[in-house]
């Protein structure tokens, strides 16, 4: 591969930089010729409806003042500020240079409210209005688009309100989370406990145990087969926070609780993934996220 950080490279964009203004000089210059007074006027030979031509008179000479003080602008503007190669321009300004002291002037500004904030515990920081203000713009910025701005979540997505935890909802277990992810996977069980009938035993049995609408006769049916599910689940289906496996008693549904929907996730399982922020937010930003996120938890 080419090194595209040779100095030949600065150079060339440099010269094809120059190069395109003085042709746009150039273009201007053959543009000016003036018409004689009187004389006729040449057509360019393009002619429409019969007798509309179009006349090759110059160009109009204020229009022509504006393109000159165009070139004279962008000359300016090389010799002032970065645009040739790797010369920096005699200002020395550039975008990173301007990003960091805008960083410097906010760090100067906030910096003092975010430690105070960053110096509480997560239950803390969910009582203080300003650190579930911060945590909330955390929220907007970060999870909003998982998890919906409101926090209830969507298919697929928990919702965080609920107090409804698969891997646990105490501080350190929400700053786990956030930290570094999580992965769930609920095996496909189909043909394990019988095929398309034994599923539709089996989610009618998931159903009993939340006291929704189910077929009792089917519900009995699957019971023994339950023990399969159990070793995640538990013996009563009430969840296993170190697994990541939900309760199935609680009446809350990650992928929806109708009886195909869970029908479909026994037979062909499911896979969640909660991305990690650790080398994103850093731990302070993570704790303030989780402070938020556990204060909307328990209003």
């Amino acid at each position: 591969m080419s090194d595209f950080d040779s100095a030949f490279w600065s150079l060339w964009v440099a010269g094809l930089t120059l190069l395109s203004i003085v042709g746009c000089a150039l273009l201007l210059t053959m543009q000016t010729k003036k018409r004689v007074p009187g004389a006729k006027v040449e057509t360019t030979g393009h002619q429409w409806d019969e007798d509309l031509a179009e006349l090759n008179n110059p160009l109009p000479r204020w229009w022509m003042g504006l393109f000159w003080i165009t070139i004279a602008f962008g000359l300016v503007y090389l010799v002032l500020y970065p645009g040739l190669g790797t010369f920096e321009g005699t200002l020395k300004w550039s975008s990173t240079g301007e990003y960091r002291e805008e960083v410097a002037a906010a760090d100067k500004t906030f910096g003092p409210r975010f430690q105070r904030v960053a110096s509480l515990d997560v239950a803390a920081i969910a009582r203080d209005p300003e650190g579930r203000a911060m945590g909330e713009r955390l929220f907007l910025t970060y999870c909003s688009q998982c998890h919906g701005s409101d926090a209830r979540g969507a298919k697929g997505y928990p919702n965080l309100t609920a107090n409804t935890w698969l891997y646990g909802g105490d501080p350190a277990a929400l700053q786990a989370t956030i930290l570094d992810g999580r992965q769930g996977a609920m095996p496909a069980l189909g043909e394990a406990i019988g095929g398309a009938e034994g599923t539709l035993d089996m989610a009618n049995y998931v159903l009993s145990l939340s006291g929704a609408k189910h077929d009792a006769k089917r519900a009995e049916a699957a019971k023994p087969k339950f023990a399969l599910c159990a070793a995640c689940h538990g013996a009563e289906g009430k969840g296993n926070p170190q697994l990541g496996a939900p309760d199935l008693t609680d009446k809350v549904w990650l992928h929806g609780g109708s009886l195909e929907t869970i029908a479909e996730t026994i037979a062909k399982g499911r896979n969640s993934r909660m991305p990690a922020h650790r080398d994103l937010l850093g731990e302070e930003k993570v704790k303030i996220l989780a402070g938020y996120v556990y204060g909307i938890s328990r209003p």
